[in-house]
């Protein structure tokens, strides 16, 4: 009996695993988009944000930078509703427009501009302390020297 080789893409072995993570975002948007129609098939209702991470195994971060791509590309919609925001499809042969081959390198640049900006916000907000911090001195210093001057002033005034 001749056995099947697998071809190495379709290995499960611990590389075959680290790949199958790291897939374009084409790919991730076809993913993302196939997990509204089953959830809306199964649940008859629309998924959550949740509902989608859980089906998908993405982290909560990247599927909401696959969603709100998706929304910018007028692909998906995300409804907020008294029961939590619910994702339904507006379009989905926009997906063919999205280029193929485009790895998570924008989910990568993104987080680094996030960091970035919260690190220039952090600065701005210690600067503004430390403003804050040397006005308050400042205001203190001359409300000591005007006490100082209305002492002064009520010793001579005695004398």
């Amino acid at each position: 009996m001749k056995s099947r080789e697998q071809p190495p893409s379709e290995s499960v072995s611990a590389g075959g695993l680290m790949e199958a993570k790291s897939r374009d975002f084409y790919s991730e948007a076809h993913l993302f988009v196939a997990a509204i129609r089953v959830h809306e098939h199964s649940h008859a209702a629309p998924p959550t944000l949740d509902d989608i991470v859980r089906m998908l195994s993405f982290s909560t971060e990247q599927a909401g930078f696959v969603s709100r791509r998706l929304e910018e590309l007028g692909i998906v919609e995300a409804v907020a509703g008294s029961f939590g925001t619910r994702f339904f499809i507006r379009d989905h042969r926009r997906l063919e427009e999205i280029p193929r081959g485009e790895l998570g390198r924008r989910l990568e640049e993104e987080v680094k501009k996030f960091q970035d900006m919260q690190k220039t916000i952090t600065r701005r907000v210690e600067s503004f302390h430390a403003e804050q911090a040397g006005k308050k001195k400042n205001l203190f210093a001359e409300m000591e020297k005007k006490l100082k001057e209305e002492i002064e002033k009520k010793s001579n005034s005695r004398a």
